[in-house]
């Protein structure tokens, strides 16, 4: 089993760190070789900091959105109550007693 692994990884590697053995190997100049290991090495190093830059702000981002979204659900909650049952925010209100028509009319 070891073997197997072990002979899998060198292979894995030769394939793509070897210039004699990689795709490579069908440009003739070794300096142009060099160049495009060195180009696709830099576009991959970039990739997965960029890559492990998003993971480790995307906690961040659904904890954000998590808040907006609960945020706008309490808000539409809070109007429809508004509408079906406006007495619900008169508890430990002054105005209990007052009719909403003669609020209206001081206005």
């Amino acid at each position: 089993m070891f073997t197997f692994v072990g002979k899998l990884v060198v292979y894995g590697w030769n394939f793509l760190f070897n210039h004699e053995v990689s795709p490579l190997r069908h440009i003739p100049d070794v300096a142009i070789r060099h160049y495009v290991l060195q180009a696709l090495g830099l576009m991959w190093a970039i990739s997965f900091a960029v890559a492990t830059g998003s993971y480790t702000f995307l906690a961040a981002s659904v904890i954000g959105h998590t808040v907006l979204i609960a945020a706008a659900a309490i808000t539409v909650a809070t109007w429809t109550a508004a509408i079906a049952k406006p007495e619900l925010y008169l508890f430990g209100s002054a105005r209990k007693g007052q009719d909403r028509s003669a609020g209206l009319n001081k206005l």
